[in-house]
């Protein structure tokens, strides 16, 4: 993807998008004491339908279900316990998707509710199922909320907050942009409540991010802090996808390209949705440590990995699920849809192909991992302040 020449140019794009995914936080849907605000969703509401009915499809990530189901149980903060938060979720999402129902009602605009989980994206056939449900409900010109679903998900198969879900849904239904509004107008270069900090109008590079100071934390009772926004943030940018994260009242700048909250620059290309889901979106099972050679085969792009270059099997797997590969150092470099199962390879490894033939027989002289199912991991952390 070309790089805009200017903020403006980018904001100018985002305004002119047709498909666009707008995430909000609990902290920006809620009261201080916990009960929902009518009012604050009302107000999101009427941005939103406003660009829907211009034409511009909008999947909205919304958070609140726990918070909306605390003054209803008589709950004073954020359960620290799975099960009453999941019954605070349970109590919560009926009231959160009534809201969003009447609100857009008001706008003559159906919603259609999708509660989702890791699962939904990690396993291939409810990713798509989860794709092919998006497609048509925009298709239908309804208005998708989508919410993790917090009343039966476990900590194993938790997004963790729903910066990252809206990352994940961005790169499943295509979108030309990401809208993150949360409870600051922007990213800073200090933590905002300190004296002097400036807001950052543009980031076009991970090196945009040196030596600023990002918290953690979330709100008391939200999940997510900045850390976890710039998370998504990158998720998305490096998918191709530009993003605004803003606060929720700035939410009409942001879609209409104003200069308002911090404008990041896509640096990266739309994939496959195969390739996104493998990249971002699949749980792996285990690891393969990979030789030297093997190593700058992969990097290269254009290799698929066969045992000859694979040294070690770390973990239990199947054919057709997902592992790690890794440098000789442990260090992540690819993942891909390995072809044996964990049992199955330590006796091929380091053989050529001609040898496995002839001490194994036909089928296994094919790849451990194909290049078509194999993907490139670039990770670039952000430092916590």
């Amino acid at each position: 993807m070309n790089q805009p020449a200017s903020a403006a140019d980018g904001r100018a794009a985002i305004a002119a998008a047709r498909r666009v995914v707008v995430k909000i936080g609990s902290s920006s849907l809620t009261r201080a004491d916990g009960h929902l605000s009518v009012d604050a969703l009302q107000q999101l509401v009427d941005v939103v339908a406003r660009r829907r009915q211009a034409g511009v499809e909008v999947v909205l990530i919304t958070s609140g279900a726990v918070a909306a189901g605390l003054a209803p149980l008589g709950l004073t903060a954020r359960p620290k316990d799975v099960a009453t938060a999941q019954a605070a979720a349970s109590v919560g999402q009926g009231l959160l998707v009534a809201r969003y129902t009447e609100a857009f009602a008001s706008h003559g605009l159906r919603v259609g509710q999708l509660l989702l989980t890791a699962d939904d994206t990690i396993r291939r056939a409810r990713y798509r199922n989860a794709q092919r449900a998006l497609e048509r409900l925009l298709d239908l010109g309804v208005v998708p909320i989508i919410n993790e679903n917090d009343a039966v998900t476990t900590d194993e198969l938790r997004f963790g907050d729903n910066d990252r879900l809206a990352a994940l849904v961005s790169h499943l239904v295509r979108a030309d942009a990401m809208i993150l509004l949360t409870d600051v107008d922007g990213l800073y270069d200090a933590p905002p409540s300190r004296p002097g900090a400036r807001r950052i109008a543009e980031v076009r590079s991970a090196e945009d991010l040196a030596g600023i100071e990002v918290t953690g934390r979330g709100s008391s009772v939200g999940t997510g802090g900045m850390l976890t926004k710039l998370d998504s943030v990158r998720l998305a940018t490096s998918a191709g996808i530009p993003v605004v994260l803003t606060s929720a009242a700035n939410v009409h700048g942001a879609l209409t390209g104003e200069d308002t909250g911090t404008w990041f620059s896509a640096f990266g290309k739309k994939g496959t949705a195969r390739s996104l889901w493998l990249a971002h979106a699949a749980r792996t099972h285990g690891r393969l440590v990979l030789d030297d050679g093997a190593v700058r085969a992969v990097l290269g792009g254009k290799a698929s990995l066969l045992a000859a270059g694979v040294t070690a099997v770390e973990g239990e797997f199947s054919a057709g699920e997902v592992v790690d590969l890794v440098a000789p150092d442990g260090q992540a470099v690819a993942r891909g849809i390995v072809s044996f199962d964990s049992g199955e390879l330590p006796a091929l490894l380091g053989r050529t192909t001609t040898e496995l033939k002839e001490k194994f027989g036909n089928g296994y002289d094919r790849t451990v991992v194909h290049r078509d199912d194999l993907v490139l991991v670039r990770r670039r952390p952000v430092r916590a302040g």
